[in-house]
């Protein structure tokens, strides 16, 4: 039996997403030995599972910072955290705008135990939370554009921003965020050498801000599930991972030095034979990923399998022989891109030892 085969499938109705905690739980693991061994180093992006679980399994490996999109896995963070009153640290690495502000606001109330922080690229951005937070400053890191090109001010302009932050009395500016998505190289070589480009630009804009006497020493948050490793073998700086712990076909296609578990599987079934060579099966486009090209799953179990159709509701593939694949026969697909396939859901199927066993609500989806 593979390790995705699940034993008793007729309890799960298709399309599904299978979770395996024991690989989850070996891919954190492995995070933080690349990581240098030490939890407090990491502050992982749970965008990519969005589940209290997973959160939790994250809390039980002694990891306590967070990184998140949407008030909601702000507040699924929250809720987890609460075992750990005054240790759980939630960044939204996301501008905060409209009624957002007055909602993080309101979390906090909610939460005095967490500490909460948010990204600032701009004065009208740094005024507009300054004005929001009078008599509770929030704690703020200034957002770099370090190549990504879609938030972020340009490193030069950045001690120009923390001098005009640093004198309004609604925020605290506690450190630097540089994101990096755009380096995923297949090449480590290459990898490494932009990785350190933009550790560069993100450390110089670090030693030339005069930060305020007294206070404590800035936090330079670097890097997703590409680069983290690369990162972490600086000192001093707090890596951002989010996709590892599920894994996906993307990055594994494309990071093979990085040795993950693919730890999150769509369950799919033939739904119809259409001709000697062609299979329609119950996966479209609402249960899996379509920003990308086809293919956007890779079938464990039919590798061979070409993708050649796909709408809401259904997903056509070409294979050797149709009739080898009666209705009802199950298919296991990893996805190309798994942050937004998980999105699709709202809960996932728990397998442990090839049985279904459980299922965990997917607590932040939708925003």
């Amino acid at each position: 039996m593979a390790w995705y085969d699940v034993q008793n499938p007729d309890a799960i109705a298709s399309p599904a997403l299978l979770v395996y905690p024991d690989r989850v739980l070996n891919n954190i693991r492995l995070t933080i030995r690349l990581t240098g061994g030490d939890a407090a180093r990491l502050r992982p992006h749970v965008k990519t599972h969005k589940m209290r679980a997973v959160t939790e399994l994250l809390l039980d490996e002694g990891i306590r910072q967070f990184k998140c999109a949407t008030l909601k896995e702000a507040r699924m963070l929250a809720e987890a955290g609460g075992a750990y009153a005054g240790q759980t640290d939630v960044m939204l690495a996301y501008p905060l705008v409209g009624p957002a502000v007055t909602q993080l606001a309101a979390l906090r109330a909610e939460f005095p135990a967490v500490r909460f922080s948010c990204l600032i690229d701009a004065s009208a951005s740094a005024q507009r939370l300054s004005d929001a937070f009078p008599d509770d400053p929030l704690d703020v890191y200034i957002d770099l554009n370090v190549g990504m090109n879609r938030t972020g001010i340009r490193p030069s302009d950045a001690p120009a921003l923390y001098e005009f932050a640093r004198n309004l009395p609604g925020i605290r500016v506690v450190g630097l965020h540089a994101y990096d998505g755009h380096i995923r190289n297949t090449d480590l070589d290459q990898r490494r050498h932009h990785a350190d480009e933009t550790f560069a630009l993100a450390d110089g804009v670090r030693q030339a801000i005069d930060w305020k006497p007294g206070g404590l020493r800035p936090q330079l948050v670097m890097g997703g599930t590409p680069t983290f490793a690369l990162h972490a073998r600086q000192s001093d700086v707090v890596v951002s991972p989010g996709t590892f712990v599920f894994w996906d076909a993307g990055y594994g296609q494309t990071l093979p030095d990085l040795p993950f578990d693919v730890a999150a599987v769509l369950l799919t079934r033939v739904i119809s034979v259409i001709d000697e060579q062609t299979l329609c099966l119950d996966l479209g486009h609402k249960s899996v990923a379509a920003e990308n090209p086809l293919p956007r799953v890779i079938f464990l179990n039919q590798p061979d399998a070409q993708p050649v159709g796909q709408s809401e509701e259904h997903l056509v593939v070409r294979v050797a022989n149709a009739h080898d694949h009666p209705p009802g026969t199950v298919w296991y697909g990893v996805p190309i891109h798994i942050c937004p396939t998980v999105n699709l859901y709202d809960s996932v199927s728990v397998v442990v030892d090839g049985q279904y066993v459980d299922t965990w609500p997917v607590t932040a989806r939708g925003h």
